[in-house]
């Protein structure tokens, strides 16, 4: 199986859904709540670089999508066929069992909020549940 070989459609829309999620969840859902759990200040949000913090996201999330359609890909390969829900489930259990706990035990040793936790958490469980939804519709 070729690493490239994957819908492409299917990872840019992964990749925008995921950066669509985001910015809802860490605009007008929570990012009052994100930016006092953070310490960051609206002129902090101001002065950044937006264009790196954007286009890095992005990237990020463009990476995620890939990943996510070529593992999707490598299991036809070997004669697995999921359905629409194995995908939607193995996305979120990704989130759920890899995702949450590394950020888990970055916030342990760096002594971060629990509600910064469980913001951040519940965003990537939404964030790959979604992405893994775009490819179980767009194989």
């Amino acid at each position: 199986m070729d690493l490239f070989d994957v819908n492409w459609i299917a990872v840019a829309a992964g990749a925008v859904m995921g950066f669509v999620i985001g910015g809802i969840w860490y605009g007008p859902l929570l990012g009052k709540a994100w930016m006092a759990a953070t310490g960051i200040t609206e002129e902090d949000v101001q002065g950044a670089n937006m264009g790196k913090t954007y286009g890095g996201a992005f990237l990020f999330s463009v990476l995620i999508s890939w990943t996510m359609a070529h593992t999707f890909q490598s299991y036809l390969g070997f004669g697995a066929d999921l359905s629409v829900m194995a995908k939607v489930l193995t996305g979120f259990g990704v989130a759920l069992g890899f995702v949450v706990p590394a950020i888990g035990i970055n916030y342990l040793f760096s002594q971060k909020s629990v509600k910064l936790f469980f913001i951040d958490a519940g965003y990537w469980l939404i964030f790959f549940t979604a992405i893994a939804a775009v490819h179980a519709y767009l194989p």
